[in-house]
């Protein structure tokens, strides 16, 4: 059952991928034509939901797998508080992306939603580095 939890926690981990390279091509979606900006922000919104069932996937086998370890508490609850951040973050940041898709449809200015997209993915991508550190490094804490 442990490695079945395994494998599930590295497909999970997979899937939050997408937010290490979410700021990159957020910064380059303002180069895009107007169709490509509606396709991007509409594919990253389809994206974004993916690396919420990712983060799913890794509430539920980490929690598992946690039990099966020996963590520090400490370690424990700052690993689940990140966690709960990046599940927030990214679920905010699907507003401004569909309003942003829309905005491009309806040819209207989307700079505010752009630079909302942006601090959220800068913020989930260091979050996620921070999670992997604390991962490979769960004596640290």
């Amino acid at each position: 059952m442990t490695m079945i939890m395994y494998l599930l926690h590295i497909v999970g981990a997979l899937a939050m991928g997408f937010y290490l390279i979410l700021p990159f091509v957020v910064g380059k979606i303002r180069t895009l034509n107007a169709a490509a900006q509606e396709g991007a922000f509409a594919s990253l919104r389809s994206l974004n939901k993916v690396a919420q069932y990712g983060l799913v996937i890794q509430l539920l086998t980490g929690g598992y797998l946690m039990t099966k370890g020996e963590y520090s508490h400490v370690w424990m609850a700052v690993v689940v508080v990140l966690l709960l951040a990046i599940a927030a973050i990214g679920g905010i940041m699907g507003k401004p992306l569909r309003l942003a898709a829309e905005g491009v449809k309806n040819k209207r200015d989307v700079g505010p939603e752009q630079s909302k997209i942006r601090m959220f993915s800068t913020l989930l991508a260091v979050f996620l580095l921070i999670m992997v550190y604390l991962m490979v490094n769960n004596q640290v804490i």
